[in-house]
C-alpha cells in the first residue's frame, strides 16, 4: 500500500465509495450523473441523509452525505476529507493485452497492487485483435472503490512493442519476466536493482519471439526474472511479478 493507505484497521470498509470527477474539497455541493445516481438509490437503496465515502484520484477521500435525491439525479455534499491523497506508486505494468475476462481480472489486481500505469503492448504474438480502453478505465475504477485505494493508474493507448522498445529510458529498470532464465531465487535479482520508477513486462501466451528477446536483452537495465518451475498464465504473472516488484523495489517495504 501507499503511505497514507497503511492504517488499513483502522479503515472504514462498511461505508460505501464512489469514483468522482473532481477536483473535491469539503464544503461543496456535487451532482452526479444519471449512471451514478441509480446507482446510489436503487442499486445501494441509499436515500437523503444516508452517507458515501467519494475520491476523485487527486483530491484524497471525503465523507459525502446525500443531501438530495430525485428521480434521475442526486446531490451530494461533501461533508470532511477522511484521508488525504496518496502518493502515486512507481511501478508501470507493461503487458500484452488479454482476452475480455482475464484482462479484467489482470487490471483489477494491477490496481489492487499499487501500479502507476498500465500500458498494453502489441507484440508479434498477440493473440487479443482490439482493445477496449473504456473498459479498462471503467475496472480500474471499480477496483479502486472497493479495495479502498486512492489512485487510479493511468491507462496509456497501446503500442507496439518495438515502438516502446526503442524509445525506452536505457537507465530505467525493465522487469522482463522471462521463462527461459535459469530459475532461482527471483529476489536476489531484483534486490540487485537501483529503486526508484520500474516497469513490469509480461508477454503474451505465446511468449516472446527470438527478435523481440534481442531487443529486450540490449537494454542495459533489464532485470530477467524467473517466476518458477512452472508455466503461468499472463493473468497469474501479473500478480506474482507485482508482488514480488512491490516487495523489493515498490512500496510495501517504505
Amino acid at each position: 500500500m501507499h503511505k497514507g493507505e497503511g492504517a488499513m484497521a483502522d479503515y472504514d470498509f462498511r461505508t460505501p465509495r464512489l469514483h468522482i470527477a473532481g477536483p473535491l474539497a469539503a464544503g461543496t455541493r456535487l451532482e452526479l450523473d444519471r449512471d451514478q445516481s441509480h446507482y446510489l438509490t436503487h442499486v445501494l437503496r441509499l436515500a437523503p441523509g444516508d452517507t458515501i465515502l467519494a475520491f476523485d484520484g487527486r483530491s484524497g477521500e471525503f465523507l459525502a452525505t446525500i443531501a438530495a435525491a430525485g428521480k434521475k439525479t442526486v446531490q451530494l455534499e461533501l461533508i470532511r476529507q477522511t484521508r488525504p491523497q496518496t502518493v502515486p506508486g512507481r511501478i508501470d505494468y507493461l503487458f500484452a493485452p488479454l482476452k475480455h475476462a482475464r484482462l479484467d481480472y489482470m487490471v483489477q489486481k494491477a490496481v489492487e497492487m499499487g501500479v502507476a500505469r498500465l500500458q498494453p503492448v502489441r507484440t508479434s504474438r498477440t493473440q487479443t485483435t482490439r482493445i477496449n480502453l473504456d473498459r479498462m478505465r471503467a475496472n480500474a475504477i471499480e477496483a479502486a472503490e472497493q479495495c479502498g485505494v486512492l489512485t487510479i493508474p493511468d491507462i496509456a493507448d497501446e503500442v507496439r512493442f518495438d515502438r516502446l522498445i526503442a524509445a525506452w529510458d536505457p537507465e530505467r529498470p525493465i522487469v522482463f519476466c522471462d521463462e527461459r532464465t535459469e530459475t532461482k531465487n527471483p529476489l536476489d535479482a531484483l534486490e540487485q536493482a537501483r529503486r526508484g520508477p520500474v516497469a513490469v513486462l509480461i508477454g503474451p501466451e505465446g511468449g516472446f519471439s527470438d527478435e523481440e528477446r534481442e531487443l529486450l536483452l540490449r537494454i542495459p537495465s533489464v532485470i530477467r526474472l524467473s517466476l518458477g518451475p512452472r508455466i503461468l498464465r499472463a493473468d497469474t504473472a501479473a500478480v506474482a511479478a507485482l508482488a514480488l516488484v512491490q516487495a523489493t523495489l515498490g512500496d510495501w517495504g517504505t
